[in-house]
């Protein structure tokens, strides 16, 4: 039995059945099961991929089965979703892939289901991908029920990413973003401005990172273990970060939507797990500046203070609900900039985190934009005059975006948007690809390669 099938089938399971991240449960359990480099890939295709696909194979392995989903044990739909993913989606041998999940069936799940497990996968196996698709699509009740089956996505969420790019002209790019969403992301790491790291190109290449995407201060890497490749390139400690590069250029657009004076008093106020708030600190110490960072959650704020340790002289990590006076310090304290990485759907980062899609739900958004509008409406109240404060999601809803930035500056007369597009076409590194007219940033990983980013700034009048 191969390690690293149980390790991808442990994963899916934690994630089932007790809620768990993907992205922080295979690293443990690839590092308890002492996998080699080798098996240690191959558990991280087979659970990432059989999580990005896993609409379209539950989908596939009800007509081979001729039977609801929900009418097979939870045990037997993982080891079946590893299994067509092998077969429709790697380069996996049609009999190692169902003899082994046939073995996998009787080792972690019910042993006499071994030969419904068997019969499936042979099943499946006698069409190929495109087949599948085809049928897929002839018993689909509508147009979005059948490209919502084919490109893994709920319902719900692929008609939230049409009006999204519907509202910039773009819903032809629909059928990419979806292709995008499925695509393992590139990493990319940011080296914190004014920290020393300088590598020079042939210890770059050495280390497998390269000077590439639309941040100023990001890099690609070209593949392997990225703590590996920033240890080679001779970064200090928590210099240099794996960040994704939308989140770098919104921290970005904030800091430099203007000159920083000395003595400016920054505030992030929903901190964890720290990334922006490294990024924000860096930029305050060169520009003079100190940061206050707000976490609701002590167990996250714990993670924002490991985050800053670079540059902690500079940043204060507290723990308070943001729509409390205490989170800035008291009813009267004023900040010059901030920035609200306001709790969202987390549509945009799909590629990442791909059991989100089947996690969240519509019902969850109404009180998730109740929370975003009042964190935006407290930290406006904390603006000092001639202040900057950023309004970023990670998530492309326009119920998330612009509706909420709307409402807020119909309601908030005092306030006026700056041109973050603007901001971004200055500082991005190269011609940064935005569609519609609106004054905020939207990026897109189809477009722009990174998480889909949305970044609002706001000034008072």
């Amino acid at each position: 039995m191969s390690g690293a099938r149980l390790v991808a089938y442990d994963v899916l399971r934690d994630v089932e059945e007790r809620d768990a991240y993907a992205n922080l449960a295979l690293p443990a359990k690839i590092r308890a099961a002492k996998l080699d480099a080798r098996d240690a890939a191959l558990a991280t295709e087979l659970t990432s991929g059989t999580l990005r696909g896993q609409g379209r194979y539950d989908r596939i392995i009800e007509i081979a089965a001729n039977r609801p989903l929900a009418d097979i044990d939870p045990r037997t739909r993982n080891v079946l979703r590893l299994g067509v993913h092998q077969l429709l989606s790697m380069r996996v041998g049609a009999h190692a892939a169902v003899n082994e999940s046939v073995e996998l069936q009787r080792r972690v799940a019910v042993p006499q289901g071994a030969g419904f497990v068997n019969g499936v996968l042979r099943t499946v196996g006698r069409a190929d991908p495109a087949e599948w698709d085809d049928r897929i699509n002839d018993e689909a009740a509508s147009p979005d029920e059948s490209l919502a089956q084919r490109s893994s996505h709920p319902v719900w969420v692929l008609r939230a990413l049409r009006a999204a790019l519907t509202a910039e002209g773009r819903a032809d790019e629909l059928g990419a973003l979806l292709e995008a969403d499925n695509l393992p992301p590139r990493v990319s790491v940011a080296a914190l401005p004014g920290q020393g790291f300088d590598a020079d190109e042939s210890t770059l290449e050495h280390a497998g990172l390269r000077a590439s995407g639309p941040s100023p201060i990001g890099f690609e890497l070209a593949g392997g273990d990225p703590i590996s490749a920033i240890k080679a390139a001779g970064a200090a400690d928590g210099t240099v970060r794996v960040q994704d590069q939308g989140s770098q250029l919104a921290a970005l657009l904030l800091t430099r939507a203007k000159p920083v004076a000395p003595g400016e008093r920054w505030l992030d106020l929903c901190a964890g797990p720290g990334g922006k708030t490294a990024l924000l600190g860096a930029e305050a110490a060169l520009g003079g500046a100190t940061v206050r960072a707000n976490e609701v959650s002590e167990h996250r704020a714990d993670l924002v203070r490991r985050a800053v340790s670079a540059v902690s002289a500079h940043v204060d990590v507290v723990s308070h609900d943001g729509r409390e006076d205490e989170a800035y310090g008291g009813a009267d304290a004023r900040f010059d900039r901030i920035l609200v990485d306001a709790p969202c759907s987390g549509l945009g980062a799909l590629r990442r985190r791909p059991e989100a899609r089947w996690r969240k739900q519509p019902e969850e958004l109404p009180p998730l934009r109740v929370l975003q509008a009042e964190l935006l409406t407290a930290a406006a109240r904390h603006l000092a005059d001639d202040g900057v404060l950023a309004y970023v999601t990670c998530s492309p809803h326009i119920a998330e975006t612009r509706t909420v930035v709307d409402r807020f500056l119909a309601k908030h007369l005092e306030f006026t948007e700056l041109d973050a597009r603007a901001i971004a076409q200055r500082e991005a590194r190269g011609e940064l690809e935005l569609a519609g007219e609106a004054l905020s940033v939207q990026l897109w990983p189809h477009r722009n390669g990174t998480d889909a980013m949305f970044v609002s700034l706001l000034a008072r009048r």
